[in-house]
């Protein structure tokens, strides 16, 4: 193949300044506010589950735990941004507060919290511990607070939408800035209820009031994006796997979802014509469990795991949260902490190079993207991002590589959004066309990146 000389080159860009004018962007359907770009742009962050079930060796705690379990030997914040930061972590979201109704901070709405356990004879805070270790380590920090608390006496009834407000309002006030505010989904069951063992059931629909609760994280901290199983900010992938589906749509009609609704997993697609912008979040944990628990030592993910999780969120149009469950010490584990060392060499590794750094790129309409490189290049990896400012719009597209045997289709999908990573078997090329082949609007397809990895790399996945 001829390497492509100077003339040209001047007459393709040309070609592509004119081509900026003739095939004018437009929005379409729902955007992203600006806290969502900035989301978007995170990635991947870290997940803490961490707590009284870390000593009582529980997933989820009965609200009836002494605070006297709570007591690690030797926490260590600081530890933790370290992994996190030599991860590619971007964050950590923390869990405040668990269904058991805990309190990692001393809250002075309620006696049960670390203000009442042993561990620094009842003066510590954990979120001001990571709050100061993630800015040392210029991490963002994020909180978890469980709308279900199985500890507490008013739990069903109206006052106790006051007091989960008003610890709301202590996290989102005393530490700094937070970059996402984490609501489960998880809504009544039985407890211990301040010593009234029973089952409290509400209305998921109606008991939280959200609107009430998001206007408090709304004023707080107004650069926070708040997630749930429906939003307002960014919705649950439907899963604990680590896997976003194929088709991901960011938009959503928003009225079909609430949370905790048992039937979500038929809307984790999201919807093509959705009315509201509410991307997915994949969560999953690095062990089987949430919670620290000494006999799963030995069932941590391997980093080759890891990295097909990475591909398969971040990869699909969402963000990954990976849980660490921190140990009775107050420390990462070993095991844990070589698993996240592991995905980080992968990663690095992956996308070392972007062969089409210096490429000439050459749009002829807005359905059809060529890259050009200057030599032919082996490649196994390619990177597709659509301008999301501007809406979501690929519904489905090819890539195309001209090869020693000609053109030949080597990955294609549904779906693209924000990010969707393509592997396939290693090729040499100078050419590739990446087609899209149904739209709404002008598609608006940023400058794809190509890679080619040493790493295994499985045959196309469609």
């Amino acid at each position: 193949m001829k390497l492509i000389n100077n003339a040209t080159k001047i007459i393709i860009t040309l070609f592509i300044l004119n081509s900026a004018t003739l095939f004018a962007q437009k929005t379409f359907g729902p955007l992203p506010t600006k806290m969502q770009l900035e989301w978007h742009d995170k990635e991947f962050y870290l997940f803490i589950h961490f707590g009284p079930n870390t000593f009582t060796d529980l997933e989820w705690g009965h609200g009836s735990e002494d605070p006297n379990v709570f007591n690690p030997t030797a926490l260590d914040c600081n530890q933790w941004a370290r992994i996190a930061k030599a991860s590619g972590a971007k964050g950590i979201i923390l869990t405040a507060k668990h269904h058991d109704g805990f309190s990692l901070w001393p809250s002075k709405y309620t006696e049960y919290s670390v203000k009442n356990s042993p561990w620094k004879n009842g003066k510590g805070d954990l979120i001001k511990e990571l709050a100061d270790s993630c800015e040392k380590y210029g991490l963002k920090l994020g909180i978890y607070l469980s709308p279900w608390d199985r500890n507490h006496l008013s739990y069903g009834q109206e006052e106790y939408l006051e007091y989960f407000r008003n610890q709301l309002g202590e996290l989102l006030t005393n530490y700094g800035p937070i970059f996402e505010v984490w609501f489960d989904g998880a809504n009544g069951g039985d407890g211990y209820y301040g010593g009234a063992k029973d089952i409290r059931k509400v209305d998921k629909k109606t008991y939280y009031e959200w609107d009430k609760t998001t206007s408090i994280v709304r004023t707080l901290q107004p650069k926070a994006v708040i997630f749930s199983d429906a939003g307002p900010d960014i919705r649950w992938v439907g899963n604990e796997t680590g896997q976003a589906k194929l088709t991901s749509w960011a938009p959503i009609f928003k009225d079909s979802l609430y949370p905790g609704m048992v039937d979500f997993n038929k809307f984790s697609s999201g919807q093509e014509n959705g009315t509201h912008w509410i991307p997915t979040e994949t969560d999953v944990s690095i062990r089987p469990g949430w919670y620290y628990h000494e006999d799963q030592d030995s069932l941590v993910k391997s980093p080759k795991k890891l990295r097909e999780i990475y591909f398969e969120s971040i990869g699909r149009n969402s963000s990954l949260l990976l849980n660490i469950p921190v140990d009775r010490r107050g420390k990462i584990h070993q095991n844990d902490s070589l698993a996240l060392v592991g995905l980080s060499k992968l990663i690095k590794a992956d996308f070392k190079e972007n062969i089409a750094a210096n490429a000439t790129f050459i749009n002829q309409d807005p359905y059809t993207q060529e890259i050009l490189l200057p030599t032919p290049k082996y490649i196994n990896i390619i990177s597709l991002q659509e301008d999301i400012s501007l809406g979501q719009k690929v519904s489905s597209f090819e890539v195309m590589a001209n090869t020693a045997q000609g053109w030949k289709i080597i990955s294609k999908g549904t779906t693209i959004g924000n990010k969707r990573l393509l592997r396939f078997k290693s090729m040499k090329s100078a050419h590739i066309k990446i087609r899209i082949l149904d739209a709404k609007n002008n598609p608006s397809l940023l400058k794809s990146k190509l890679f080619y990895s040493e790493n295994e790399v499985q045959s196309n996945s469609y």
